[in-house]
């Protein structure tokens, strides 16, 4: 096993566990910034890093194009979609639980 594969490994382990995180976070968070926040964060990285896993098995710039392009779709339309839903949330005044599930407290 060369060296780039034991980093493309790491790189797509570390991307995986980053989006059980996000995943994890959008189920445990309550309310609407908290859960963008877990939805947006961890995973856009892991995203990226098992992008630049899948580069690193096959380093060629054939591969490297459409992963890019891919990188950056997911880099724009994540922040457009958590700045229009911070937008909403903002404006009906979510700040608080809305979950509809009773408190922990």
């Amino acid at each position: 096993m060369s060296v780039l594969d034991m980093i493309a490994s790491a790189c797509l382990l570390l991307g995986a566990v980053l989006a059980l995180s996000a995943g994890i976070g959008l189920v445990r968070f309550r309310t609407t910034l908290q859960r963008m926040h877990a939805g947006t964060k961890p995973q856009v990285l892991g995203v990226l890093l098992v992008l630049l896993a899948m580069w690193l098995h096959r380093p060629s710039l054939t591969y490297a194009g459409p992963l890019l392009l891919v990188a950056l779709s997911q880099v724009i339309t994540v922040s457009v979609a958590a700045y229009m839903v911070g937008r909403a949330a903002n404006a009906r005044h979510s700040s608080d639980d809305d979950t509809g599930l009773p408190s922990d407290d």
